[in-house]
């Protein structure tokens, strides 16, 4: 664990960033995928999150430069999902770690003390041990069917709740998430929500951001 004073400061950089966007490129043009990080960043969300599960390390390495020119723009941190390569190599804030991603303890190695380490965590004991191992915050669900091309296990608000209990470190809850079933985690007292197509798919990401972040803060408190 990184010592208490840097852990102060993690917990800054997470503080008030209720609304977490998780990118999708599918079906988007690169102006359309651009437009709609940017429309979040500007109406609401606090933290972006790139997730690019295709392509070859280069074409990520390049379109996570052109995403951190818009998030270092509005002073957003960015997140790298799973490339802990192409994190280092961009300078993002921080990386995103799954289950069959590096474990948590090794990539704090590797990043040291100062970088967001996020983790997924399923059920009571990953979440444990992801705290354990130094994750700066977890991302737990999916909360609802989401239409993304990752495998999701369903999660049920109960035991988000638990986890939210359980650990001392933000917890977002992530899976088919919208401003119009958003209040169904209101009773898990949760830090925060990440969406995909909320925003990403959205006919005009400006006004669905905002409404979103009207209705997490208000299922969170």
């Amino acid at each position: 664990m990184a010592n208490d004073k840097i852990l102060e400061e993690m917990i800054v950089k997470l503080t008030n960033r209720p609304l977490y966007l998780v990118t999708d490129h599918t079906g988007l043009t690169d102006e359309q995928f651009f437009g709609a990080i940017e429309a979040g960043v500007q109406n609401g969300v606090g933290l972006v999150q790139l997730r690019q599960k295709e392509g070859s390390s280069r074409e990520i390495f390049e379109l996570a430069l052109k995403v951190k020119a818009i998030t270092d723009r509005y002073k957003i941190p960015l997140i790298i999902d799973d490339r802990l390569d192409i994190a280092q190599a961009v300078d993002a804030a921080g990386v995103h770690l799954g289950q069959s991603d590096l474990p948590v303890d090794i990539a704090r190695r590797i990043l040291g003390p100062k970088k967001i380490i996020g983790a997924t965590a399923k059920t009571l004991k990953q979440a444990k041990a992801a705290e354990e191992m130094g994750a700066d915050y977890l991302g737990t669900g999916a909360i609802f069917p989401t239409t993304t091309h990752v495998k999701t296990v369903h999660t049920t608000v109960e035991t988000l709740g638990k986890i939210k209990r359980l650990v001392d470190i933000p917890v977002y809850a992530i899976g088919g998430l919208k401003a119009d079933n958003v209040e169904a985690i209101d009773g898990a007292h949760v830090d925060g929500v990440a969406v995909v197509s909320a925003i990403m798919k959205a006919a005009d990401p400006a006004s669905a951001t905002r409404e979103l972040r009207d209705a997490v803060e208000e299922a969170i408190g």
